[in-house]
């Protein structure tokens, strides 16, 4: 018989599960981890000081800037057609240690939906195995990230921000929300890593084993 358990604390590993995942998703997608030095829109005449400038975007694999004679359209869409033309091998790296966690992260958030169902894959605790995976997605997001900002130093980046880029020096460039955004939801899988004990403890608690006993199939507890 299944019993649906629902605690706070469940609930709230699994909403939090969910969004780090969409988040991490969102930012990896995103052109704007970068944003480039600014520049000059001719379209915007004598408008004044600083009122026609423009910033280009640049992401792992996207990039977003104004194009046609006027400046005025913006394009955003993938500059590389291939995995090879990512703009350095260090991003390509990155890229791979990223999606491996974004992956394993997304496995987690749709497991955990059903984790109010069903508490425990081959008598092992649905909740400790999931946290394990959330270390380890953010242990892969950690390197991801770490290696994201060697690439600093490509062609690509140097045309976005500078002759004077280097490595772990983005000169002319800031960091866009994409890359705060992935810093937040590696951190975030920690987050879950430590709540799924609070879950686990929530749910195999004296009172939810009351609630069993007594016939009930639907468990809700503070």
């Amino acid at each position: 018989m299944c019993h649906v358990i629902v605690t706070c604390r469940s609930m709230l590993w699994t909403l939090l599960s969910i969004v780090v995942a969409f988040a991490e998703l969102i930012a990896f997608m995103s052109p704007d981890w970068l944003l480039g030095f600014p520049r000059s829109d001719p379209s915007a005449g004598g408008a004044g000081v600083g009122s026609g400038d423009y910033r280009p975007s640049l992401g792992l694999y996207s990039r977003c800037l104004r194009v046609g004679s006027r400046g005025v359209m913006v394009s955003c869409g993938p500059y590389a057609g291939a995995f090879e033309e990512v703009a350095s091998g260090f991003w390509q790296a990155a890229m791979l240690f990223l999606a491996a966690g974004i992956l394993v992260l997304g496995g987690v958030a749709c497991i955990s939906v059903f984790s109010m169902c069903f508490q425990s894959i081959m008598k092992k605790s649905i909740f400790n195995i999931c946290g394990l995976l959330q270390a380890i997605a953010g242990l892969l997001l950690m390197v991801g990230l770490m290696l994201y900002p060697a690439g600093w130093g490509s062609d690509k980046v140097i045309g976005y921000c500078g002759p004077e880029a280097s490595p772990f020096r983005p000169s002319l460039c800031s960091l866009g929300w994409a890359f705060y955004a992935a810093i937040g939801g590696t951190l975030g899988s920690f987050l879950c890593a430590v709540l799924s004990a609070q879950a686990e403890i929530a749910t195999s608690s004296d009172k939810v084993q009351e609630e069993i006993e007594e016939g009930k199939s639907l468990i809700c507890l503070l």
